[in-house]
C-alpha cells in the first residue's frame, strides 16, 4: 500500500478507533449512575485523566486536528460524567 493510502486510510480509522476507544469511561459511568455507587473508583486517577485528555483536547485545537479533537472530546465529557458520578455516589 503506498504513504499515501496508508495514511489516508489510518486517518479515517483513528477518526472511529479515537472516541470509541473512549467508551472505558462511558462505561464506567454508566455503572456509578446505575447502581448509584462509586466506592473503589479512583477520583485522583480519573482527575489526571481529565487534565491529560483537556490537555490532548487544546494541542489538537492548536493542530487543528479533527481526530485530536473528537477522540479527546469524547474523553472529556466520559471523564467528567464519572468524577460527576464520583462526587454523587463516592
Amino acid at each position: 500500500m503506498e504513504k499515501n493510502k496508508f495514511n489516508f486510510f489510518y486517518k479515517n480509522y483513528m477518526m472511529v478507533m479515537g472516541p470509541l476507544a473512549n467508551l472505558m469511561f462511558y462505561l464506567q459511568a454508566y455503572k456509578i449512575f446505575t447502581t448509584k455507587q462509586a466506592t473503589g473508583v479512583a477520583f485522583f486517577a480519573f482527575v489526571w485523566s481529565f487534565i491529560g485528555l483537556s490537555s490532548w483536547l487544546v494541542y489538537g485545537i492548536v493542530l487543528k486536528s479533527k481526530v485530536l479533537i473528537w477522540s479527546n472530546i469524547a474523553g472529556v465529557i466520559g471523564t467528567l460524567l464519572v468524577l460527576v458520578g464520583i462526587l454523587l455516589y463516592g
